[in-house]
């Protein structure tokens, strides 16, 4: 049953897109026992970052973030270090293991993206890129405006 309303809405479209393009990085992933949300994790990880700039550049709250930090410290990824200016802060650092997978974890993305251009000629991996991210520019300032 198809529901023409609810399909012409931006947002749901968005919400299904994510969603098919997420379930594409699954078989990836398996390989090195990541979820999606652990993924971008490594990628967004910079040394030294704090856990409150992380949660910020990934739109994650400290109750998602939190059990999350802990499986890929458990998993030796990475390592939780408390702040010596401010015992409330908590740096992250990658560990060996977690900067070498961290290397290999961009190919996943290639590899998505180069499935989804087999797929259909009409769109362009690399324009839809900057439209979303144009669009999430746009957003966000207009968040800030309110």
């Amino acid at each position: 049953m198809s529901n023409s309303i609810l399909n012409k809405e931006l947002c749901f479209q968005l919400y299904i897109a994510s969603k098919e393009i997420i379930k594409q990085y699954k078989p990836y992933l398996k390989k090195y026992d990541l979820t999606y949300t652990s993924f971008i994790t490594l990628l967004a990880l910079e040394e030294g970052m704090t856990v409150n700039e992380l949660g910020e550049e990934l739109y994650l709250d400290s109750g998602t973030l939190s059990p999350l930090l802990k499986k890929l410290e458990q998993k030796g990824y990475l390592v939780k270090k408390r702040s010596s200016s401010d015992e409330r802060i908590v740096k992250l650092f990658l560990t060996e293991d977690g900067k070498r997978l961290k290397i290999k974890l961009p190919a996943i993305s290639m590899e998505v993206g180069q499935e989804l251009a087999k797929q259909s000629e009409e769109i362009n991996y690399n324009s839809l890129i900057t439209q979303l991210t144009q669009l999430n520019s746009i957003m966000k300032s207009m968040k800030q405006e309110e």
